[in-house]
């Protein structure tokens, strides 16, 4: 009887059991369509960044079009364009005009780097002119005697780097390196191509460094193409993770993140000495002060010996070129006399130009960048000492009195210090 009081009930359960797997199915399908465009958007931006940065064949191409056409010539040429044992590999470019990959020419790793577009000037924030094949290559012309031609380097030297007074040494040093084929004469192929890498600041700081422990090895060229010794880390510190995660971690947490992922502190201490060691070949040099005008984990590594090796020198640009193109800049702050991230000068409000001299020496910059590298782990009995040591040297600067006094003395007791510590290790 007390069924038949309410004979739907029993019907009605189940369809509210179907609504309700219903809106399930429903919640289910829209999120999962959410993701998948979501996910496809991603993928399609990053693609479009991957193939406007990596344009590996596209420099490859120019260069080898040149090559086969007798135009330019250099070591690296035959193995890129005709036996093909120099690879493209991996791609680190960061901008569309300076392509790098790493690479394996042979059965040895190396670092392969192209320009896509001209390099002669200093560029402020603003992109270089696209590069032109009606001007690509175009010096020396034909018929230039070799000795027109270290004429034209010499004058290149002395707009770069001053009147220095052995500019001569340079100038053959750089026709020696020149001669790809080492059969004592440089052809014309070849003259092209030095000419071409001349104009690059990184290739110049290898040639003249090229004895240096820091300074990655020159293996070969093409043009303007050139390969150099690979690292086998490639960041001062920091741990490589997939794309598709970095897009999601703040980068306050990831740089704390990359602070755990580094070598033991005595490691650090030397790796640190040796950037300390390459600031002191690149001040006062045998031609002239170069500045440091990006001193960034990722454009110093190491390899597994731990030795510090530079990975990407670029923004290291010689003093008098710098002083020369900005001095006469238009600026409203200090704001507009800045090249690269750490080459900064102030804005002269009388005149409304930039001043010429770089506020900041290398020195300061790069203590800034070892401050919380080698003060995280630092052993207990040295952390004070090696604190007061790092603040004394970020608050170098260039107008100081004594600056060249004050940089060297630093510069000794803190590689002191850290070699004092690290020297009956293992990791010395």
């Amino acid at each position: 009887m007390a069924r038949s009081l309410c004979p739907g009930a029993w019907l009605r359960k189940p369809y509210y059991l179907q609504a309700r797997f219903s809106y399930v199915r429903m919640k289910y399908l829209f999120f999962s369509w959410l993701v998948v465009f979501v996910g496809s958007w991603i993928i399609y931006v990053q693609y479009s960044t991957y193939t406007e940065l990596c344009r590996g064949k596209d420099c490859k191409k120019i260069i080898c079009d040149k090559y086969k056409t007798g135009v330019i010539d250099g070591p690296a040429c035959n193995s890129l364009c005709v036996t093909e044992t120099l690879y493209f590999g991996k791609c680190l470019s960061t901008k569309p005009n300076n392509q790098m990959y790493l690479g394996i020419w042979g059965n040895l790793p190396g670092v392969v780097k192209c320009q896509m577009e001209q390099a002669l000037h200093l560029d402020f924030g603003t992109e270089l002119e696209p590069r032109k094949e009606i001007v690509l290559f175009d010096k020396p012309t034909r018929g230039t005697t070799v000795q027109k031609f270290k004429e034209m380097v010499y004058s290149l030297f002395k707009a770069k780097l001053g009147d220095q007074g052995n500019l001569s040494e340079l100038v053959n040093l750089i026709l020696t390196v020149a001669d790809g084929d080492k059969d004592g004469q440089v052809s014309l192929g070849e003259a092209k191509s030095a000419w071409a890498l001349l104009q690059l600041n990184e290739f110049l700081l290898m040639v003249i460094l090229q004895d240096k422990e820091h300074t990655p090895k020159l293996m070969g060229f093409c043009g303007d193409l050139y390969v150099m010794e690979s690292v086998e880390y490639t960041s001062l510190y920091g741990i490589s993770l997939p794309w598709v995660i970095e897009l999601f971690i703040p980068s306050g947490f990831r740089r704390s993140m990359d602070q755990l992922f580094t070598p033991s502190w005595p490691r650090k201490a030397k790796i640190a000495i040796g950037l300390l060691e390459f600031v002191e070949d690149v001040f006062h040099g045998p031609y002239g002060n170069f500045l440091m005008c990006d001193i960034s984990a990722k454009n110093l590594g190491y390899n597994d010996k731990y030795d510090l090796k530079m990975v990407d020198m670029r923004k290291i640009v010689p003093e008098t070129n710098l002083k020369e193109i900005i001095k006469d800049r238009h600026c409203e702050s200090d704001l507009d006399c800045v090249y690269g991230t750490d080459c900064r000068t102030s804005c002269d409000q009388s005149t409304m130009k930039c001043t010429s001299e770089v506020i900041q020496p290398n020195l300061a910059k790069a203590c800034l960048l070892l401050k919380d590298y080698l003060l995280r782990g630092a052993p207990s009995e040295i952390r004070e000492e090696l604190e007061k040591q790092l603040y004394s040297c970020i608050a170098l600067k260039v107008t100081a009195n004594q600056m060249e006094m004050e940089h060297s003395l630093i510069l000794n007791n803190l590689k002191t210090l850290l070699w004092k510590k690290i020297s009956y290790t293992n990791d010395s």
